[in-house]
């Protein structure tokens, strides 16, 4: 198994040292879900919030959290994303919305915490603008589906 990378040798917490990583174009794919009623879902998609229009604020609210991430999870570097970009589908069969977060950058360490980051905002997001009509829902089944760049190269969830 391979060593945590945010421990040095004394086991003490710290930030990777990347200065000697090859500057690389970086990617990385995320998705979440968030279920919720048939009647949330059906607002939602026919524009009828009073506060809104909940799919593009909450797309927002997750491009603005992937440029935050470094000053909310302690040890991730800071990075000039040159990329981001969030789709959200409605599956009204399982009454749910899907976000998939595509976030790039050019830079020595990936942008898998900010594309995952996006993804929990976004969802958050829809979440905070409707629980007064639907507190039950739930966010489920974050995670990388794929990532790119650097010396690990290519890596995709079998799971797809």
């Amino acid at each position: 198994m391979p060593a945590l990378t945010h421990f040095n040798q004394s086991g003490e917490a710290h930030m990777v040292d990347v200065s000697d990583k090859a500057v690389t174009n970086r990617i990385a794919v995320t998705e979440g879900y968030i279920e919720m009623q048939p009647e949330t879902l059906k607002l939602i998609i026919d524009g009828g919030h009073k506060k809104g229009d909940v799919l593009a604020i909450a797309r927002i609210a997750g491009i603005m959290a992937s440029k935050k991430t470094a000053d909310l999870i302690p040890l991730c570097h800071p990075l000039p994303l040159t990329h981001v970009e969030i789709n959200l589908n409605a599956e009204t069969d399982n009454n749910r919305i899907r976000c998939q977060t595509t976030v790039k950058t050019n830079g020595q360490t990936g942008v898998e915490m900010e594309a995952l980051n996006a993804t929990q905002i976004t969802l958050l997001t829809i979440y905070d603008m409707c629980k007064a009509i639907d507190r039950g829902m739930v966010i489920q089944s974050v995670r990388l589906l794929e990532k790119d760049g650097g010396k690990s190269g290519h890596w995709h969830s079998d799971a797809r």
